[in-house]
């Protein structure tokens, strides 16, 4: 609890407060409150959270669609808040998949560690995600390199470790990426 920035979304300014006075003394920056979802969202944009604690039921944008918009553009983990609990509510903070779902009122005892929860599952949600990409490029050069190297195969009947290396050497020669050469083959010899 090292001071992490919170925005906390609810149309009701007592629990507004309530909320941003336990984190506060729990060691948190509140940094913005609004009371409906388009705020929220403008808020989370602007002073770019560490977390965002918001209400289902919002004027404007619903809490739901907050949390997706939140989370598709990877700003921050959304906890999600709600009056009641019944089993339709619950259903869309599954589809929605926040970082946490919490049933008022509640306390600090089960704020605090459902925020902490949340920034470090977003963390490595974060990692995951970048592992997903860095694994999406390299397979995707190595598809480009190997049609290269068929390329290089077919046309000056080189074998596949001389194609292979001739795009190598261009790449260290020209210093530039192996995808960037094998690129430039394909397009040279498919037109």
């Amino acid at each position: 609890m090292g001071g992490q920035r919170v925005v906390i979304v609810d149309g009701d300014a007592g629990w507004r407060c309530h909320v941003a006075s336990l984190l506060t003394r729990a060691g948190y920056r509140v940094v913005e409150e609004a009371a409906n979802g388009i705020e929220g969202l403008k808020a989370v944009r602007a002073r770019q959270p560490d977390v965002v604690l918001s209400e289902v039921n919002l004027a404007g944008m619903s809490g739901f669609e907050l949390a997706r918009t939140v989370q598709e553009d990877r700003l921050a983990p959304v906890i999600l808040m709600s009056g009641s609990y019944d089993l339709e509510t619950l259903e869309r903070v599954r589809e929605v998949r926040v970082f946490g779902y919490l049933v008022k009122p509640f306390d600090e005892a089960v704020l605090l560690p459902a925020v902490e929860v949340a920034l470090a599952n977003f963390q490595e949600f974060l990692r995951l995600d970048r592992q997903v990409r860095e694994l999406r490029e390299t397979l995707e050069t190595r598809k480009i390199v190997e049609r290269a190297k068929g390329i290089l195969m077919e046309k000056l009947g080189l074998t596949e470790a001389e194609a292979f290396r001739r795009i190598q050497k261009t790449s260290m020669d020209k210093r530039i990426s192996m995808r960037a050469v094998a690129e430039a083959i394909i397009l040279t010899y498919e037109i």
